[in-house]
């Protein structure tokens, strides 16, 4: 009977042990597809945890680029933001985890401007300020690469 009760221990004690830890399963990881669009910039809001990548055309670039901060005609720009959390695999390390919002400024051949936001989750029901959000994103400056 104790070398039942051992080896029954023993086996309930190797299955326990081989037990993998997924801390990242229930995370939605969603990659966003930027299309013809190039990335310009990004930005962190440690506060509430998000980070930001703002993509854009030519004429989007152009835009940021000069001093007036009004986007051109034809400019298409987005701000994709997502919850950002830690890395499982690198101590101190963060990666984007849920995608909250994309938000869309656009100017049509007219040069009128116009703002759309696409919410993928259920967070800040709030509807935005169109004005303040497009002076925000007219705001970013284009990252400069070597």
């Amino acid at each position: 009977m104790k070398k039942v009760l051992f080896i029954t221990l023993s086996i309930c004690a190797l299955f326990t042990a081989c037990k993998i830890d997924e801390p990242d399963k229930d995370l939605k990881r969603i990659v966003f597809d930027p299309g013809n669009l190039k990335f310009i910039s990004t930005s962190l809001n440690t506060k509430k945890e998000t980070s930001s990548a703002l993509y854009g055309n030519q004429e989007a670039l152009a835009s940021l680029s000069s001093e007036n901060n009004q986007p051109k005609i034809g400019s298409i720009i987005k701000l994709v933001t997502w919850k950002y959390h830690d890395n499982p695999q690198y101590i101190g390390g963060t990666i984007t985890g849920e995608l909250l919002s994309v938000e869309t400024v656009q100017t049509d051949k007219n040069g009128r401007v116009s703002y759309q936001i696409q919410k993928t989750s259920k967070t800040e029901n709030i509807p935005p300020n169109q004005e303040e959000r497009i002076q925000y994103i007219m705001s970013y400056k284009p990252v400069v690469r070597p």
